[in-house]
């Protein structure tokens, strides 16, 4: 930034205004009391040099990787890309949790909130020997190095932030705030585990992040593993300082204090990895402290968890300064800290100097056997690495190769009578009551606040919240997670899906789109997951939406948004499923089908208030495994040559269109109706462009030829016109969906707002209907204005007696064909 020379060697922050005791709260340590050899600490301290090499080399070098002689611009790469200032953080925390787990044979996955400091882990992954296993071609050799460096954020390599090509990542730092909420998802019913989580002082200015602290609170000690964060506070983003960077010690203690964690600050420079070795020893002795607690049936009644606060100065080991401005311990070092080294000489200069500096002739058999050691790390610089593989933190399965499918009972034992009256949720309800008590390891619902409000209350009655601060549910088994952060439960969905679990995520549709892009960051790694050989499957993520705008009851216009159904289209279409069952029936075969699918995101839209049962559970199954069919009963002649096909798509407006159909049997009998009901909406796009798109002659053949057909969708209309571009002949569909109005009113109110009401529907059929049948046109007109004028005056009662019409949502009873009488 031009005139600002900000860096970690200016004065610090001005004193605190809180006293000088909030440090007591703080934990302090002897670190001389702590062992540690010296062949513990030289081993930490070469192996951090030379993954600090390797992740300086990976950003500037395609050539010469082993600084064998003096540096050309050929050597450079053509593109700088990488992250530098977060990367000496992140290989001296890897270097440390490998030295405690061979020392204690700790089981820990590592979460890496900044995840564009990809070259900090990649060099430690190769250091352990984690990427060959996974890449042959990533040997721990010169020849394996060399690919590793050269092919760094290029066509064909890793790119610069982790990913799921990166083994042991079970996060995806693209989007910043969720990595610790993903790390408590992880240790959940995970007792064995120590997830430690990196959260840089960036990452932690977001609101995902400051809820998350909380996570703990969510972790039963007994069932599951803990989370170890380790706070990165180098002081600066991309070009400003972080909040957390202005903040003293003592302010700093006073938050985490705060949030219920011991904290523990490390900041000494110059003794930092005996200070960081005492530092990891105590916080696993206190998360031990906890567990045993709690495992032998005296649970510490709101146990401080630990946390380590970690100063280090950004990009430190890295140039000091360039042109007059400080680099070290700046932003100026958050990326590329030499960006032209590539055509000024005396960068070029500096870049060879910093690389030296690491010494990596002391650390690599430069020259050696050409067949065995020639490029690879000396023996004793990896003297911390783990012997046994499976304990790396790039070799656990429990970030690629966990998924164990879920017990799903037999769904139609519980469904509901065909012609009654039933709400979705409660019927669902009483089924994944039954999927919690046959998974007491492997199922969990992450709900913001809204499981009872949803109507999903029946799974309480064999488990509880997990909530471990509210006394009621205190040491206690609970299956179901609620809090009022949306993104929290996502991320802890997430970090649960992708070590091996399934969960189910209920929300009222308003507010699904608060994690909108936290999907499609997940939806990003699921799609990586999949194409990359190595990790297995992962279980599905699932969504429901309910509490919609067509049951809005006491909401207002607030709480009407039903755009994550657009936001699921748009992912990679081998992923999305969108689901629309429109009845109790059609959602127990659609629920149990989602929770026995793998590798996708699932979305159910429905209603949680009672609604007709159209189908019984064999007809619904039939109905759901075909994704759409005629519903005959509602047809005449059961949809043979109709005039004009009515499709519902969605609970409350396939009412509607059962409603219209009724309408028009009554008052247009010479009307050839064909009703279709869509419960999976991926099948309208054109054949090809998803899995479950139907063929041509299958479109035609449902949806007929020539017909006028009018559509009835629960969701934005534009979504349907994307969904059947390309399909022929789609400038005959006329589709009717939420129009953004709204207000504090009736259910069927709502549907007039919105022109999804039987009436206007109905309207639309006669008229599109009288262009094939002679009949019908010749009362089209003066049937349609009737049906308005019904609107109208519905609407007029409603706004009278601040109630719908008597009957309104009575299951229609259809009418046999008479002949046709105007009624005025």
């Amino acid at each position: 930034m031009p005139g600002q020379r900000l860096s970690q060697s200016d004065p610090p922050p001005d004193p605190s205004h809180l006293p000088d005791s909030i440090l007591e709260n703080s934990v302090q340590l002897d670190v001389s009391s702590f062992a540690i050899s010296n062949a513990e600490l030289d081993a930490i301290q070469r192996f951090r040099r030379a993954a600090n090499y390797i992740a300086a080399a990976m950003i500037f070098l395609k050539d010469d990787v082993l600084l064998e002689r003096e540096l050309t611009f050929n050597d450079i790469k053509p593109r700088l890309l990488g992250h530098w200032g977060t990367c000496p953080g992140l290989t001296l925390v890897y270097a440390h949790l490998n030295r405690i787990i061979k020392k204690t044979n700790l089981d820990s996955l590592l979460v890496v909130g900044p995840g564009h400091g990809a070259p900090g882990i990649l060099s430690c992954l190769w250091l352990e020997d984690s990427i060959s296993p996974f890449y042959p071609s990533y040997t721990r050799d010169r020849v394996g190095l060399t690919n590793l460096i050269r092919k760094f954020s290029a066509p064909g390599g890793f790119p610069s932030h982790i990913n799921a090509e990166t083994p042991g990542c079970i996060h995806e730092g693209g989007e910043l705030g969720y990595a610790l909420s993903v790390a408590f998802g992880a240790a959940l019913d995970n007792p064995h585990l120590v997830v430690t989580c990196v959260v840089g002082d960036g990452e932690a200015e977001t609101g995902p992040t400051a809820t998350a602290w909380h996570g703990y609170k969510f972790i039963d000690p007994v069932v599951s593993g803990a989370v170890l964060p380790i706070v990165h506070v180098n002081g600066f983003k991309i070009s400003n300082r972080t909040i957390y960077g202005c903040m003293d010690d003592k302010e700093l203690v006073a938050l985490f204090c705060g949030y219920g964690y011991q904290p523990r600050i490390v900041k000494n420079m110059e003794d930092i990895d005996k200070d960081l070795a005492a530092s990891m020893e105590w916080a696993l002795k206190e998360i031990a402290r906890i567990q045993q607690a709690a495992r032998s049936g005296k649970p510490i009644i709101k146990p401080r968890w630990p946390v380590i606060i970690l100063r280090t100065p950004k990009g430190f080991t890295g140039p000091k300064e360039l042109h007059g401005e400080y680099i070290e311990g700046s932003y100026r070092s958050h990326q590329v800290p030499l960006p032209n080294a590539k055509t000024d000489e005396g960068e070029l200069k500096m870049l060879e100097s910093w690389l030296s500096s690491y010494g990596p002739r002391q650390l690599f058999c430069i020259g050696g056997d050409k067949d065995t050691s020639d490029g690879a790390p000396y023996p004793d610089l990896l003297q911390i690495v783990p012997e046994n593989r499976d304990k790396r933190l790039g070799m656990r399965k429990e970030a690629y190769a966990a998924y164990q499918p879920l017990k799903v009972p037999a769904w139609s034992t519980f469904g509901v009578q065909k012609q009654s009256q039933a709400s979705c949720m409660k019927t669902v309800g009483e089924f994944l009551k039954h999927v919690v008590k046959d998974n007491p390891t492997r199922f969990r619902i992450f709900s913001p606040d809204e499981l009872e409000s949803n109507k999903l209350g029946a799974v309480l009655e064999v488990t509880g919240r997990s909530m471990q601060w509210d006394v009621a549910c205190r040491a206690q088994d609970g299956r179901v997670i609620e809090i009022l952060s949306e993104h929290t439960c996502e991320g802890m969905l997430q970090g649960y899906t992708l070590t091996g679990r399934t969960g189910l995520f209920p929300s009222y549709e308003a507010f699904l789109g608060i994690v909108h892009t936290m999907m499609v960051q997940y939806s990003k790694f699921a799609k990586t997951a999949f194409e990359t050989k190595w990790r297995q499957d992962l279980g599905s993520i699932n969504f429901i939406e309910t509490s919609t705008w067509a049951r809005q009851e006491h909401n207002g216009f607030s709480h009407q948004n039903p755009g994550f159904i657009g936001a699921i289209l748009n992912l990679k279409p081998k992923i999305a499923r969108v689901y629309l069952p429109p009845d109790a029936n059609c959602w127990l075969s659609t629920m149990a089908h989602c929770l026995r699918s793998w590798n996708y995101i699932n979305l159910i839209v429905g209603s949680k208030q009672p609604t007709s049962v159209w189908l019984d559970p064999e007809e619904a199954d039939r109905h759901c495994i075909a994704g759409a069919s005629v519903w005959k009963f509602a047809s005449v002649d059961e949809g043979v040559d109709p005039d004009v096909v009515l499709v519902g798509i969605g609970t409350e407006v396939t009412f509607e269109v059962i409603a219209a159909a009724a309408l028009l049997r009554k008052e247009v009998p010479d009307l050839r109706v064909r009703v279709v009901n869509v419960t999976d909406l991926m099948i309208l796009g054109p054949f090809g462009s998803h899995p479950h798109a139907l063929s041509d002659d299958d479109f035609n053949t449902l949806f007929t030829i020539d017909r006028s057909i009018i559509v009835n969708f629960h969701g934005y209309p534009l979504d349907i016109r994307g969904l059947v571009f390309g399909r022929h002949g789609i400038e005959r569909m006329v589709i009717e969906g939420y129009r953004e109005e709204g207000t504090t009113t009736t259910p069927f109110d709502m549907m007039l707002c919105n022109g999804t009401s039987r009436y206007h529907l109905a309207a639309a059929a006669v008229r599109a209907g009288a262009l094939f049948n002679s009949k019908v046109s010749r009362v089209a007109h003066q049937v349609a204005s009737y049906l308005m004028h019904c609107a109208a005056k519905d609407k007029e009662f409603i706004y009278a007696h601040g109630h719908d019409p008597d009957g309104m949502f009575d299951t229609p009873v259809f009418e046999t064909k008479k002949e046709y009488v105007v009624h005025l």
